[in-house]
């Protein structure tokens, strides 16, 4: 017999109590079955109303969206972003709750990953609990930091730009984001039509008046006369390989951290906060404390933030090592550090070449991995150097937690942990830890 077709509860709504934060943006609800609900637009205590989005009878868990709040929590503010709210634009997750409330939950997310997944609390990995703005962002309830200096936009069918609505290649035109950059916000991108592309992203060099947009065509599309309201080199996405390459201007923006200019190339990573870089490096060189003349490792090194500044600290007969994967991020990072004579810059996966290098021992390591992590494997090797400290730079808790728990099993304990509210108005937060040997307080 054939089993009969699940049945779909997208639609559905249940009145239920909201429970506590998770990971990803949305708090924890049940419905009067037990079965799970991933409830966004909502906050903890609240009695809401929720409209499922996703999910069938029998699965694990729903997605939902708060559609009436029956019984708000003091932390609720009215949205001050115009498309925000259920079904619209997807690029915030916190727009209805105090700033204050926002770090706060970001606090939560960290705390209950680290306790599911490192068996840590708190004061167990030296973290007082806080998520620290960053400077300039403390701002009152229903005004919001101006901080994104990249902002994607897609592209709708009638060549509107806007954000994509959450979990969803649908678009929401906006004519306004409010967390982007001032820099970016006086393009004008909303203001035009971009018929014929499928995204235009635009950003905003922090650290000079340098623009860029780059263009992705939809299939068989011409490029647009880019004439926006300010200067701005202009790149395209190649349809056939993704490559991005030059149509004017400069292939590249100049950022500024740490004292040094930085040379990042179209579709490069630079942090996305205007104070990021700085607030990283200042966390990471004050955990570290590097000493004149020790080795050091920059891994997932991008264009060379973290080994600029760890050369600078180090002095002549210093060394790093940097380790990116991306080509265009190598070729910047080795033109960045010129200056140096005694870093190295090598192109690859970390967990192909730094086995290769035949490095057995350094002083120190930086490790900024991306989404996932740096995994088991990669963190049993770095444990086996014998660092004196260890600074991990994580911009997701989850696999932070994850990482840190393969730093124990490898002899390390955390010195201290530090979170940075560097995403405001998202649930997405960037932490610092700082390990060392384990055996050194026994």
């Amino acid at each position: 017999m054939q089993a009969e077709p699940t049945k779909s509860l997208v639609g559905e709504e249940y009145e239920v109590e909201i429970g506590p934060v998770a990971h990803g943006g949305h708090c924890i609800a049940r419905t009067a079955e037990g079965q799970v609900l991933f409830v966004r637009h909502a906050l903890p205590g609240e009695r809401v109303v929720a409209r499922v989005t996703e999910g069938e009878e029998g699965a694990r868990y729903l997605r939902a969206d708060a559609v009436q709040i029956l019984e708000a929590s003091k932390d609720r503010i009215e949205a001050p972003c115009p498309f925000a709210g259920p079904g619209r634009c997807g690029g915030c997750d916190w727009q209805h709750a105090k700033p204050g409330a926002q770090r706060r939950l970001k606090g939560e997310v960290i705390a209950e990953q680290l306790k599911r997944l490192a068996g840590l609390t708190p004061e167990e990995a030296g973290w007082d609990g806080t998520v620290v703005p960053a400077e300039g962002d403390k701002l009152p309830a229903g005004q919001v930091p101006q901080w994104r200096t990249r902002v994607q936009y897609a592209v709708d069918a009638d060549g509107n730009a806007g954000l994509r609505r959450h979990r969803s290649h649908e678009v929401e035109p906006i004519d306004h984001c409010m967390i982007a950059a001032p820099g970016v916000s006086e393009l004008g991108i909303e203001d035009r039509d971009w018929a014929g592309m499928a995204s235009v992203e635009a950003i905003a060099a922090t650290g000079s008046q340098d623009r860029m947009v780059i263009l992705e065509p939809r299939p068989g599309a011409r490029l647009p006369l880019v004439e926006l309201d300010r200067p701005v080199s202009v790149m395209r996405v190649d349809e056939k390989d993704g490559g991005i390459h030059r149509v004017h201007g400069r292939a590249f923006v100049r950022e500024r951290a740490d004292d040094h200019t930085y040379r990042v190339g179209s579709g490069g990573f630079w942090q996305v906060h205007p104070k990021a870089a700085d607030t990283l490096v200042k966390a990471v060189m004050q955990g570290l404390l590097p000493r004149k003349g020790e080795m050091a490792l920059d891994l997932y090194c991008g264009v060379g933030l973290f080994a600029g500044a760890l050369a600078d600290r180090l002095g002549e007969k210093g060394a790093v090592l940097g380790i990116e994967s991306g080509k265009r991020a190598v070729e910047d990072a080795r033109h960045n550090l010129a200056d140096f004579p005694r870093v190295r810059i090598e192109q690859g996966k970390v967990e192909s070449v730094l086995p290769r290098t035949g490095i057995t021992e350094v002083d120190l390591i930086v490790l900024d991995p991306p989404r996932a992590g740096a995994g088991r494997q990669t963190v049993q090797h770095l444990s086996s150097l014998g660092a004196r400290r260890i600074a991990y730079v994580a911009c997701d808790p989850a696999a932070l937690a994850r990482d840190l728990g393969y730093f124990r099993d490898g002899g390390y304990r955390v010195r201290t942990l530090r979170a940075f509210d560097l995403f405001p108005m998202t649930s997405h937060v960037e932490c610092v830890a700082i390990l060392e040997p384990a055996a050194k307080n026994l």
